[in-house]
C-alpha cells in the first residue's frame, strides 16, 4: 500500500523551489503583523479590556456563537459535496459532518491545516474505505470550495464597497473596484471553463473531474454562505460604535482571513488580529480587542475541545485498534512537509 501510495504523490507534491519563495513570504507576512501587532497592543489598557469583555451583553455572545454554528454546519457540507463529487455518495451525511467538522476545528487551530486537517479526515474516512487518494480529493475539492467562495466575497463586495479594501490597501477606490472586476471576471471565467465540457486534472495515478458548472454554482454558494456566517458572528462581537456596514465589514475579515491563511499561523494569529485592527482603526482598541478575543474563543477554542472531546468519544466506542492511522498517511504527509518547507 506505501508504495501505490507514494506513487500519487508527485502529482501534487508542491516544488521546492516555489515552496521556498512561498516560506519566505509567509515568514514576511507573519513577522510584519507581529511587528505591527506589538505597536498596536503595547497602549491597550488592560483594565478597560478587562471591562469591555464583562460588558459584552450576553444576547450578542449567544447571537455570536449561533453564527459560528451554523458557520461549522456550513463547513460540514463542504465535505458533503466532496463527497459526492468524487463519486462516494454511498456515505451519509453524519459521516460528512463528522469528518468536516472535526477537521475544519483541529486543522484551524493546529495550523499546516492541508496536513493536520487531512490526518483528521483520513481518520474518519478511512474505516468506511476511502484510501489517500479519496481523502486527497475530497481536501482538494474543499479548499476549491472555500477559495471560490472567497473570490465571489471579495470581488462583490470591493465592487459594492471599495473603500473596505481602501482602509487595507490605501489604494484609490478605482484601482480597488478594477481588482474586483478582476477577481469577478477570474471567477467567471472558471465557471465557463468547467460549464463547457468535463475538466479533468492531475496525471499517472491521480486525477479528478472538477464539478460542472451548475456544481460550481452551488459550491461558490457554499462558501458564500460560509464567510457569511463568520464575518456575522465577528459583526455580532463588534463595539457597537461607530457604525459599520456588514458589507464593510465582511470584506475586511475576509482579507484579514486570508492574510492570516498565507502565514500559515495557527487561527491566523497574530496576523488576522493585527490586520483587523489596522483596518478597523476608528474604534475604540480594548473593544475592538475584546471582541476579537470573544471571536477566537467562539470560533477557534470552542470547537476545538468539541471536536476533541467527540473524537476521543469515537475512539472510546470503537476500540483502539478499529481504526489506526496507517503509516501510509504519516509518511505521505511527511513527504509533503519535507517537499513544501524545505530551505
Amino acid at each position: 500500500m506505501l508504495k501505490r501510495e507514494r506513487g500519487i504523490l508527485p502529482a501534487f507534491a508542491p516544488k521546492a523551489p516555489l515552496s521556498r519563495i512561498g516560506f519566505a513570504l509567509s515568514l514576511t507576512v507573519f513577522i510584519a503583523a507581529a511587528l505591527m501587532l506589538y505597536h498596536i497592543l503595547r497602549g491597550i489598557d488592560p483594565d478597560k479590556l478587562v471591562a469591555a469583555l464583562k460588558a459584552t451583553d450576553r444576547r450578542t455572545l449567544v447571537a455570536g456563537a449561533g453564527f459560528v454554528a451554523a458557520g461549522y454546519l456550513t463547513l460540514t457540507f463542504y465535505d458533503l459535496f466532496a463527497l459526492r463529487a468524487i463519486g462516494r455518495a454511498e456515505l451519509p451525511y453524519r459521516v460528512a459532518m463528522l469528518g468536516g467538522f472535526t477537521s475544519y476545528s483541529v486543522g484551524h487551530n493546529i495550523g499546516a491545516s492541508v496536513f493536520s486537517g487531512g490526518a483528521v479526515r483520513y481518520h474518519v474516512y478511512s474505516s468506511w474505505g476511502l484510501s489517500v487518494v479519496d481523502v486527497t480529493k475530497i481536501c482538494f475539492i474543499a479548499g476549491l470550495t472555500f477559495w471560490l467562495g472567497n473570490l465571489a466575497v471579495l470581488g462583490l463586495g470591493i465592487l459594492y464597497a471599495p473603500e473596505a479594501a481602501r482602509a487595507l490597501d490605501h489604494l484609490p477606490l478605482w484601482t480597488n473596484r478594477g481588482f474586483a472586476l478582476f477577481l469577478l471576471a477570474l471567477l467567471a471565467a472558471y465557471v465557463a471553463w468547467v460549464w463547457t465540457k468535463p475538466r479533468v486534472i492531475g496525471h499517472d495515478k491521480w486525477h479528478l473531474t472538477l464539478p460542472g458548472g451548475g456544481l460550481t454554482l452551488l459550491q461558490i454558494m457554499i462558501g458564500i454562505v460560509d464567510l457569511g456566517c463568520c464575518a456575522a458572528a465577528m459583526y455580532m462581537l463588534m463595539p457597537p460604535q461607530p457604525n459599520l456596514g456588514f458589507v464593510t465589514l465582511a470584506v475586511i475579515f475576509v482579507a484579514a482571513t486570508l492574510l492570516g491563511f498565507a502565514s500559515h499561523a495557527p487561527g491566523g494569529l497574530g496576523v488576522f488580529d493585527a490586520a483587523m485592527l489596522i483596518a478597523l482603526w476608528q474604534f475604540n482598541k480594548e473593544e475592538l480587542v475584546a471582541g476579537l478575543l470573544l471571536f477566537r474563543l467562539l470560533y477557534y477554542v470552542v470547537p476545538f475541545v468539541l471536536s476533541l472531546f467527540i473524537l476521543g468519544i469515537r475512539e472510546a466506542l470503537l476500540g483502539r485498534g478499529a481504526a489506526p492511522a496507517p503509516a501510509a498517511i504519516a509518511e505521505a504527509s511527511e513527504y509533503l512537509r519535507r517537499q513544501s518547507d524545505a530551505t
